[in-house]
């Protein structure tokens, strides 16, 4: 099986070997993000299978990562350093309530 590390990294060359790296921005690939959540949203509503509107989603971030010198790990790590000891719960409209808000 392979990692998210490994995945990360073969993203990584196939992106290389085709310019996007080189000739592309984080700007760009914020865009193709953008048109690929897009995607994602549409198949959701519609029932459809998303592993490949999540696997394109994941390749954009990986390139917008890999454009800034970060890692998805790195940036993971730092995404769930945030929220790890947020407490709360989404209610049944949607919303995540924070345990702090509670009392306004």
């Amino acid at each position: 099986m392979m990692t998210l590390e490994k995945y990360e990294r073969l993203t990584i060359k196939w992106s290389e070997d085709r310019g996007i790296i080189e000739n592309s921005t984080d700007k760009i690939q914020t865009l193709k993000l953008v048109s690929e959540v897009g995607e994602l949203a549409d198949n959701v509503n519609k029932g459809r299978d998303i592993r490949d509107d999540i696997g394109d989603c994941l390749v954009c971030l990986t390139n917008i990562a890999a454009l800034r010198g970060l890692s998805l790990i790195e940036c993971w790590e730092v995404a769930y350093g945030d929220i790890k000891d947020r407490k709360g719960r989404l209610n049944k409209d949607g919303v995540f309530i924070k345990e702090s808000d509670k009392g306004e």
